[in-house]
């Protein structure tokens, strides 16, 4: 590191770098200490990268955080949270004061214990799983290069910096975003690499002998190596990685917890306090005021310009905006406000396969219903996980993003689950796009981490998981889900869309599109599904979460629950209970839990009603009892499926009209549930 001079607060000349990268430890570390809780020696360690990206190269203004032509920092290293909010608090955020630092990891502060997006200013995504800020700052990076094409460089010309730490680079996802980014070329995403050779549980030899240089040049990115506290040599690495054509590794040799006498370059300061006496060693070191969290205001004052050079970057562009002849569509195209006249074309659409009675399976339906959606917009970013024709999710005209044109609306993300649902995480947080994507739904397990993510960030990005159940079929017990419906249910703040048929499945895709706040999954059928609407459908009748498709004649004896696929075998037992029987069974579509779940009591008990209940659903039992009672039954599986044509399997494992009339009258003659 360089050499610290003792601070001489009456000489603003004395102010280097280096004291600028001291307040960024000092802050850390009296934060860390003053929670009893965190982790200093990342921020310890990158401490100086961090000055010399942000003092040299970075354009934010804190006092407009979200421009939209602002570079994009990901602290992909999330555990290393105090580095940013030192940052924040140093250059000017507003809600980031000294007093929030001083409540590091305490409950209601803006410093939660990793950065979380939507807590604080300027966080562009949340972190802390390792390796999902890369993964997600790759997808920023396709929605800037996206941009850019449609707009130009006027608009559209910044910079998508990331932070990574050993975890991130050996974390799976790292692997599927870095071979993406670097086949596409995004020569506008910089990873500067924490490069200390520590992990928790010590010298990351005990577990990797990764040639990490070698294998992001093997990837297409150009790579750097530098010492971490050279800081002329950072800035010449990142000079040359901004001017690449290929996105770039830096490489940055580095100390865990430098500064630290005692403790430095051990993992000890990985995710624990240092202690006062090592404070207080370190701080002499520096030659620091030793009062906790004390920077010396000529140190602030340096802070301070790279706010002020980031203003002057916004007022530039925004001058420039009000000067392009693009600037409405820009905005309008920012803002990802789909057009007024989508849902009388959805309504249109329905109508029109009503009238039809379509019959195809919801895999399709969805083709079809983003045919619609995709003429009317250019919002939407399709994609899939190689299952292009099998999850359907490309329509006519499409153009797939290659490296070097990424005027197209369709990406190819290969074999990748986990990094494509990164990847749309990043494209929906940088804005202007609405992105979907596709894998069949037992894939899913490998897409998760990213998931929750969608779903803790609020982000609108939307799955279309195909081939749902047992009906796919000879595949097997290896690619049928059976606790995937069950696991998204959980999940919170996920919207899970099971539809089934053309109708409902047209349904489902306005309710996604029109969820702002939270991501939806899209899980459907490989087989073909009868048209089941029995009235026409002006009203979205799968907003409601759940619905009664077809009543009984009478007073209910019985109600059938089901989803997706297994409505139509609901139905067909109605039908044979009152033509047989005579009883009154009445079937409730339910597509969305979720939506379902917010009616008002009222509502869901006017659907549910008072008669014994049975549902029926090719997948785990698990959840069901909230909706069938104690007295209700259910239909499904309790086991792995098996490879067979669907038809047998679904009479082997007794989700058939047969099972259900048994179970309906079974559940009638002993009462089911009070009535």
């Amino acid at each position: 590191m360089n050499k610290v001079p003792t601070i001489d607060v009456g000489a603003a000349t004395a102010v280097s770098e280096a004291d600028m990268a001291n307040a960024l430890r000092v802050l850390a570390m009296d934060a860390v200490q003053k929670a009893n809780s965190g982790h200093p020696g990342m921020p310890l360690g990158m401490a100086d990268v961090a000055t010399v990206l942000f003092n040299r190269f970075i354009n934010i203004d804190p006092a407009e955080p979200a421009w939209a032509d602002r570079d994009r920092f990901v602290l992909s290293a999330g555990h290393g949270s105090m580095l940013q909010y030192a940052l924040h608090h140093l250059v000017g955020y507003a809600d980031m004061p000294l007093s929030e630092l001083m409540r590091f990891r305490q409950f209601g502060s803006k410093t939660a214990g990793h950065p979380e997006y939507g807590h604080a200013l300027g966080i562009e995504t949340t972190t802390g799983p390792l390796g999902q800020g890369l993964a997600t700052a790759v997808g920023m990076a396709i929605a800037e290069r996206m941009l850019e094409s449609r707009f130009g460089t006027r608009l559209v010309d910044h910079f998508t910096y990331v932070i990574a730490g050993d975890g991130c680079l050996q974390e799976g996802i790292s692997h599927e975003a870095v071979d993406l980014a670097g086949h596409l070329g995004l020569g506008h995403l910089i990873v500067l690499w924490d490069d200390n050779s520590i992990s928790i549980d010590g010298p990351t030899e005990l577990s990797t002998s990764m040639n990490q240089p070698m294998r992001f040049r093997a990837a297409g990115w150009d790579v750097h190596q530098v010492d971490g506290y050279e800081h002329g040599a950072v800035a010449a690495a990142i000079d040359r990685a901004r001017a690449s054509s290929r996105p770039s590794l830096i490489a940055c040799k580095t100390t865990i917890g430098k500064g630290a006498p005692n403790l430095q370059g051990s993992e000890k300061t990985h995710g624990a306090p240092l202690g006062d006496a090592e404070i207080a060693a370190a701080k002499t070191a520096m030659g620091w005021p030793s009062a906790a969290f004390e920077v010396p205001e000529v140190v602030r004052m340096a802070w301070q310009r790279v706010a002020e050079r980031g203003a002057k970057a916004r007022a530039a562009w925004e001058k420039g905006l009000a000067e392009s002849p693009a600037r409405e569509a820009f905005l309008q195209h920012l803002s990802a406000h789909l057009p007024a006249t989508m849902g009388q074309a959805l309504k249109e659409f329905r109508k029109e396969h009503f009238a039809k009675a379509t019959k195809v399976a919801t895999r399709k339906a969805s083709e079809m219903a983003l045919t619609v959606i995709n003429g009317i917009t250019e919002l939407t970013i399709g994609g899939s996980a190689d299952l292009t024709h099998s999850n359907l999710t490309i329509t006519r005209g499409m153009a797939s993003l290659r490296p070097g044109d990424f005027s197209g609306r369709y990406i190819h993300y290969g074999i990748r689950e986990h990094g494509m649902a990164a990847a749309m995480n990043g494209i929906a947080l940088h804005g202007g796009f609405i992105p979907y994507g596709g894998t069949f739904l037992v894939f899913s397990d490998y897409a998760r981490g990213a998931m929750r993510l969608s779903a803790l960030m609020g982000q609108r990005v939307i799955y279309v998981l195909t081939h749902d159940s047992i009906g796919l079929g000879e595949d097997g017990p290896t690619h049928q889900p059976i606790e995937h419906l069950a696991m998204l249910r959980a999940t919170p703040n996920l919207a899970v869309f099971r539809p089934a048929d053309i109708i409902e499945t047209a349904e489902c895709w306005e309710l996604a599109l029109a969820a702002t706040d939270r991501p939806s999954a899209l899980v459907l059928s490989r087989q073909n599904q009868p048209m089941l609407r029995e009235t026409t459908p002006d009203a979205n009748l799968s907003a409601a979460g759940a619905y009664v498709l077809r009543e009984g004649r009478g007073p209910r004896d019985l109600t059938i629950l089901a989803t997706g696929s297994e409505v139509e075998i609901a139905m067909a037992a109605a039908t044979r209970l009152e033509a047989e029987h005579g009883l009154a069974a009445a079937v409730v579509s339910m597509p969305c839990w979720e939506l379902f779940e917010a009616q008002p009591r009222s509502v869901r008990t006017a659907v549910l009603g008072t008669a014994p209940r049975l549902a029926i659903e090719a997948a785990a039992r698990l959840g069901w009892d909230r909706w069938i009672g104690d007295g209700g039954a259910f239909i499904g599986m309790g086991s792995f499926g098996a490879s067979a044509p669907a038809a047998e399997l679904y009479l082997h494992f007794g989700i058939t009209v047969d099972a259900a009339v048994a179970a309906g009258l079974q559940l009638v003659d002993r009462g089911g549930i009070d009535r």
